[in-house]
């Protein structure tokens, strides 16, 4: 009962959350960029932001059951895929910003590639904020929810079977 009680007080509101998946989210992205920026310069772009993205996907998705959304511990195995669904279109929309950087612009500097990746990883990450509170981390609310709910009756029922429910009789002394 008290561990359902503290994970109901662990889960963040709207702005709460939005600010830590903020802060984890986006630190993990900004280490990412620079990671996709070094191993870019072995490997083709696509593979390098390919393998950034899985790894940083699991290490975020870790983080945000953990601190963003209040799971209250490691995330499932079931929403690390589904956050991988999301973590799928952020890799697109990444991709397509920069082959659409790489069609207009015939030589882009690192500098201007990173405003690209970031804008289109920030633009993602917003749908991801969505997707992640609504679908992914929503059954742990919903179900810490559901518990205390049927712990809350159980106190109401105790409580008025202690206090007689109508008037009472007492039985004559002889």
């Amino acid at each position: 009962m008290e561990r359902a009680q503290s994970q109901q007080q662990a889960a963040p509101g709207a702005f709460t959350a939005f600010a830590r998946f903020v802060l984890f989210g986006g630190g993990v992205g900004l280490a990412s960029s620079f990671a996709v920026a070094a191993l870019a310069s072995w490997m083709y772009w696509g593979l390098a932001n390919a393998l950034i993205t899985v790894v940083s996907t699991l290490l975020a998705t870790e983080l945000h059951a953990r601190f963003t959304f209040g799971a209250g511990g490691r995330a499932t195995r079931r929403q690390h895929a589904q956050s991988a669904g999301s973590a799928t279109a952020a890799y697109a929309m990444t991709s397509v910003a920069m082959l659409v950087l790489q069609q207009l612009v015939a030589a882009p500097g690192v500098v201007f590639e990173q405003v690209v990746y970031l804008s289109a990883s920030a633009l993602a990450g917003i749908g991801r904020f969505a997707v992640l509170r609504l679908v992914v981390f929503a059954r742990s609310r919903s179900q810490v929810a559901a518990t205390v709910s049927t712990i809350r009756p159980v106190h109401a029922t105790a409580a008025r079977a202690a206090a007689p429910a109508g008037p009472v009789v007492l039985g004559h002394a002889a």
